[in-house]
């Protein structure tokens, strides 16, 4: 089965910077920064992923990905 993953790990990983200093940069909650860097959101507010297009300079497909479930 298909499902929308998070890349926003590689993304901050990156970039060197911890993830609360990406939601300080953004102005964003944390919680739900940290959220998505684990890859648990299930939803995704349009303005965070306004936010970090604009931060990391990425389109959405870099942002998101859609691939097979991993088995865990």
């Amino acid at each position: 089965m298909k499902r929308i993953h998070s890349n926003l790990k590689n993304l901050i990983d990156q970039k060197g910077i911890s993830i609360r200093q990406a939601a300080r940069d953004i102005d964003y909650r944390f919680d739900s920064v940290r959220q998505m860097y684990n890859d648990e959101m299930k939803m995704y507010p349009r303005e965070l992923l306004e936010k970090l297009c604009a931060y990391f300079d990425v389109g959405i497909a870099d942002l998101l990905r859609y691939e097979d479930e991993q088995e865990g």
